[in-house]
């Protein structure tokens, strides 16, 4: 019987039982689960938790970290790739030292890399909050990856408690369920070292404070929002602005003239709370650039210009480790952020682009709640939700490129209006009957059933059927990328005593996304130091500043990557 089941597994029958096959029959196999579960009892069960607030945030919190955890044999401990992670772990590294910056090394010339000042510092451009974060979990575990965890963690159970001001708590459960599923396991915020979370629980501490200032006007709310705000500026200045913006929109537009002429002692609580995030901001300023109002990301603009990823187009190589659709995709938005970008024109067409980069926080099965919720639009709160948007959109528009953390506050309120899209639709009556109640129970379904599959296949990924249907995976972002190019190396040089130097030597067709020189706080003290290749006679400086370490070439364009012994 089971070699008969094993026969239908996708491309291994002669019926032509394939990967849609397999797919719907997955579907309506979860769909009779779902009939039979969802009884009165396991619903009023449901609603039960959701009315006890301490007991539901907890059950957020732990469900992300179990269900990553049970991905481990298959999925081990995410390999940081990118610029970007590297610099956020300098930055934790830093912190792990109990300084805010690292001195200038004497031969900087050869560690030059990407967001890392080299002058008058060594230090990363960000900002301190993944920072700590990453430093966090690395303090308690030994891992930066925990504190990732743990910030995906919380924006979950904070999702519950954001969407507790604005709706029923049922509504609100399945709203911090759909975090679980959005930015959970097999996200790429839980499957990095970017960031993203951590301003989304910004985003959940100030989004969820402001409407409870307008019910209670509790000083504890007045703090939380503060917090919020300062969280946020420790994550994304920028962005900061446009989330101070959308905070006075709402005390202008949602709170009542006799709230706001009362909200004085709130208001000096909020600015208190702020004030350790601003005070910290202005010290690593300081340490960094050694001026107060100097960021460290406008010394680095000043220093190697403005950074993009669309100044240089990636060379469609097969060594590249981009893949066709991202070289595409590359290509069309140098197109838009090409001469003349400050164009009226060229913003509106930026802005029409990055539609599809929403795609992000919504499931797809959630398209249709996205416009109901425009029918909630005659609530003013739920119209400052929509300006709220807005404002996130236009003020990140004005980058040269998006990506999808620079809205990461407003992950909760895309949250929000999937929730209340849902609500609008579950009212919807036609001639007494409530169909509307049946197709927004159908949309829950798919949203759990979505990830109930992706997540089932990457759970038995070694298995024939897995490895068949991953190849479709379009949404999620869990170790996809080849980590095992870096890993190998590391491996090898774990493999050999003593402290080493390792030169990496480009090729001229190199892709210059795929970074390899990336160096510990303390760049002398570290077991492993890699350096670029400046040719023989600049590189004979560094062997005499290290005389007492191993050398190494390493060419990372090699397929997998080559090291060798320098000569």
């Amino acid at each position: 019987m089971f070699e008969l089941f094993r026969s239908f597994l996708p491309f291994h029958n002669p019926i032509g039982f394939g990967a849609a096959d397999f797919i719907e029959f997955t579907l309506a196999a979860l769909l009779v689960s779902f009939v039979l579960l969802w009884n009165p009892g396991l619903r009023a069960y449901v609603a039960r938790c959701a009315e006890k607030p301490a007991y539901a945030m907890l059950l957020l919190a732990v469900l992300p970290i179990a269900l990553r955890l049970l991905l481990l044999r298959n999925h081990p401990v995410p390999v940081p790739d990118t610029y970007d992670e590297f610099s956020h772990l300098l930055v934790a590294d830093t912190l792990l030292h109990l300084r805010l910056a690292n001195p200038s090394h004497p031969l900087h010339q050869f560690f030059e890399t990407f967001f890392v000042l080299q002058q008058p510092t060594y230090s990363s451009i960000y900002p301190l909050g993944q920072g700590l974060v990453l430093a966090f979990g690395r303090l308690i575990t030994g891992y930066a990856w925990t504190g990732v965890v743990l910030s995906v963690s919380t924006f979950c159970a904070l999702s519950y408690w954001m969407l507790r001001a604005w709706t029923s708590p049922l509504w609100a459960f399945f709203g911090g369920l759909l975090a679980v599923i959005e930015v959970g396991p097999l996200n790429s915020w839980m499957n990095s070292y970017w960031g993203g979370s951590v301003s989304a629980t910004a985003g959940c501490l100030v989004f969820g404070a402001l409407p409870r200032l307008v019910t209670t006007a509790r000083k504890r709310d007045a703090a939380f929002l503060g917090v919020g705000i300062g969280l946020h500026l420790l994550t994304r200045q920028f962005e900061s602005v446009l989330l101070v913006l959308a905070v006075i929109l709402f005390i202008l537009v949602v709170m009542p003239m006799r709230r706001l002429l009362t909200f004085r002692p709130q208001a000096a609580i909020c600015l208190l709370a702020i004030t350790p995030a601003f005070a910290l901001t202005l010290l690593q300023n300081k340490a960094v650039t050694h001026e107060w109002f100097k960021l460290p990301e406008q010394l680095s603009q000043y220093q190697y210009g403005v950074p993009s990823a669309f100044t240089l187009q990636p060379v469609p190589l097969p060594h590249n480790p981009l893949t066709p659709e991202q070289q595409l995709d590359y290509k069309a938005q140098s197109l838009m952020h090409g001469p003349g970008t400050d164009t009226p024109v060229r913003y509106v067409q930026r802005l029409l682009y990055r539609i599809r980069y929403y795609r992000f926080f919504f499931l797809p099965a959630l398209y249709p709640a996205i416009f109901a919720f425009l029918f909630a639009l005659r609530e003013r709160r739920f119209l400052w939700v929509g300006w709220t948007l807005a404002i996130f959109a236009l003020g990140t528009n004005l980058f040269p490129y998006l990506l999808v953390h620079y809205l990461a506050a407003c992950t909760c309120l895309f949250i929000l209006v999937s929730i209340t899209g849902l609500e609008q639709l579950n009212r919807l009556a036609v001639r007494g009957a409530r169909l509307g109640a049946d197709a927004a129970r159908i949309l829950v379904f798919l949203c759990l059933a979505h990830f109930v599959f992706w997540y089932g296949l990457h759970l038995f990924e070694n298995e024939p059927f897995s490895t068949e249907m991953t190849r479709y995976e379009t949404w999620d972002a869990i170790n996809h990328r080849d980590q095992q190019r870096r890993m190998g190396v590391n491996d090898q040089l774990a493999g050999v005593p003593g402290k080493q130097l390792v030169f990496v030597r480009y090729w001229p067709q190199h892709a210059f996304q795929d970074e390899w020189v990336w160096n510990a706080a303390d760049i002398d003290g570290a077991q492993v130091v890699f350096a670029r290749d400046l040719g023989s006679i600049e590189n004979e400086k560094l062997i005499r500043y290290y005389p007492d370490r191993k050398v190494w070439l390493l060419e990372p364009d090699f397929r997998p990557p080559r090291l060798t012994s320098y000569r």
